[in-house]
């Protein structure tokens, strides 16, 4: 067996190189991983009991380094990475600053809104505006819980790019692989966020938070998993050179040794809360949303929770995937919406609403209770929130019960009993494959360990039969 290094570049070529085939067997794997994370199987090395919670180390100069080990039924790793000050165009500050925005990050109305941006060449004329135009800072208090401020300042946004390595063993203990952990921390936290968005009815319209790493890897996989069915990607960041370099990187197609498998390029736009009618913007495009990815990691929510807990917001049903805060203090999402996610669906409604699915998706129960700063804030129990790997197996049974079902029926066997049985399942698998395909479904993500070892052997292994990387032999 040979011993791997995977550079940041090598990783990158590996990612870049994926095609639909390749991301659809990667979330296999994993969902496969996370079923048995998330079902007691003792047996399997993915199992929850051999996985342990991951440690934090506060350095002198206030950085922090986090240690993740875990295990698959293959492989013991850990990664290792330490969170710095990052580049500020990969955190989007959804209020205004202080000082009058130069030119370049304050676009105007036509290029926020609705510019078209060519992947070979992007040009804007943008008009500055004054904080001066800016509609007041929204106070939301909420008795009884966290007092939340919306749009108040920029400061309390730190973004953050992890720096370090994920260091793979096979089960005996030899060294298996060494791969730098910037991108791949980011590709195996979309990877996950967007196993229930690609079953998703509607996709036409897409909106992301931020314009970093996070960013970049959800908006590369929707389009690769769903590109012909989306038409808008909207990217709502603080700084709109930011949201344009990513946006350029995103559809370049000349990268590296090995060739980038080409993306559909849907209608493109850039919103910015330096503009001076965002308020108004925001509340328009996250309200046409059929999907909403927030990679913020932020202190504050990044948008008030009645845009999309009033009746006019209820009315659509929306995937939203939040995976940038991942501290108790930290929130991308108010908690009201959470809150609303949880409720009861009665479907004695006066207006249409879209379907509840009474529960929030998180990747794990221990890490969101304990370090998602939305579930917290929120008070939800552990009654309230549903693992990805319980879901995604529950779905899978659902469908293929249904194809049984058909099977039978189009054969005319099965009789009265199993008719009635058939159909009393069905109602429940129908309610559940309803709710995941059109409903209102919000996933929350903090990362665990397991997800980095067991994408992180996949992708080895593909570096290694295309021949990418560093390969040592009889290390």
């Amino acid at each position: 067996m040979s011993f791997t290094i995977l550079s940041d570049d090598a990783v990158k070529s590996v990612l870049h190189a994926l095609d639909k085939d390749d991301v659809l067997a990667l979330q296999q794997t994993l969902a496969d991983s996370l079923h048995v994370y998330s079902n007691d199987d003792d047996t399997n090395g993915c199992d929850s009991s051999y996985q342990l919670p991951r440690q934090s180390l506060r350095q002198k100069d206030g950085r922090t380094t986090l240690f993740m080990p875990a295990c698959s039924n293959d492989n013991v790793g850990i990664k290792v990475v330490t969170l710095s000050a990052g580049d500020s165009s990969s955190a989007a500050g959804h209020s205004r600053g202080s000082s009058t925005p130069s030119s370049k990050d304050a676009p105007s109305l036509a290029q926020s809104l609705s510019q078209s941006l060519s992947s070979a060449s992007m040009s804007s004329s943008p008009s500055p505006s004054s904080p001066a135009d800016a509609p007041p800072d929204i106070e939301y208090n909420i008795k009884g819980r966290a007092s939340i401020q919306y749009g108040a300042s920029n400061n309390k946004t730190a973004a953050t790019t992890p720096r370090g390595a994920l260091t793979l063993f096979d089960s005996t203990g030899l060294m298996r692989a060494l791969i730098n952990a910037e991108e791949i921390t980011a590709f195996r936290t979309a990877l996950a966020s967007t196993m229930l968005f690609k079953k998703r009815q509607n996709v036409h319209d897409v909106t992301i938070f931020g314009a970093g790493k996070q960013a970049y890897w959800h908006a590369r996989l929707a389009l690769i998993l769903r590109g012909d069915d989306i038409h808008h990607l909207n990217i709502v960041n603080r700084s709109f050179d930011g949201a344009q370099r990513m946006i350029e990187s995103l559809f370049r197609r000349d990268d590296g040794p090995v060739a980038r498998h080409p993306i559909h390029q849907p209608k493109l736009a850039i919103i910015t809360p330096h503009h001076p009618e965002y308020q108004r913007l925001l509340k328009q495009t996250l309200r046409q949303s059929a999907a909403i990815f927030c990679t913020v990691p932020s202190e504050e929510p990044l948008f008030p929770p009645a845009v999309l807990t009033s009746t006019e917001g209820r009315r659509r049903g929306r995937y939203i995937s939040a995976v940038g805060s991942y501290k108790p203090h930290m929130v991308e999402l108010h908690p009201d919406i959470l809150r609303q996610a949880v409720a009861p669906d009665h479907g004695n409604h006066h207006h249409k609403h879209a379907r509840q699915g009474g529960a929030v998706i998180v990747d794990s129960i221990e890490a969101c209770m304990r370090e998602a700063g939305e579930v917290i804030q929120a008070g939800l129990s552990g009654r309230e929130v549903v693992e990805l790997g319980e879901l995604v197996m529950l779905k899978r049974d659902a469908e293929m019960r249904k194809r049984e079902s058909e099977e039978q029926e189009g054969s005319g066997s099965g009789g009265k009993f199993l008719h009635h049985k058939r159909t009393k399942s069905q109602s429940y698998d129908d309610g559940l494959t309803d709710w995941l395909e059109r409903g209102n479904v919000v996933y929350k993500s903090v990362g665990i360990g397991l997800m980095d070892i067991v994408v992180g052997a996949q992708l080895v292994d593909i570096a290694d039969s295309r021949n990418i990387g560093v390969q040592i032999q009889d290390f």
